[in-house]
């Protein structure tokens, strides 16, 4: 059982090895912020034009229960 994990229990003798894949992980980690505040600015502005179309969808639905109203008086 414990061949089957040697592979990923590797730590090499000579630290400077890790500089590249130190690199990478701060490379793929600034991408990641960097994506994660696009998807929330498009977001923000996605909720904004849902906002506005439902309070389109509000106003038009109640002049239509106010002329309704009004037509039964």
């Amino acid at each position: 059982m414990s061949i089957l994990y040697a592979g990923f229990l590797y730590f090499p003798e000579d630290k400077s090895s890790y500089i590249p894949a130190a690199l990478e992980f701060l490379a793929i980690f600034i991408l990641c912020v960097f994506v994660f505040r696009l998807v929330k600015r498009l977001s923000k502005k996605e909720e904004q034009k849902t906002k506005a179309l439902e309070e389109y969808v509000l106003t038009k639905q109640q002049g239509t229960q106010d002329k309704d109203t009004q037509l039964r008086k």
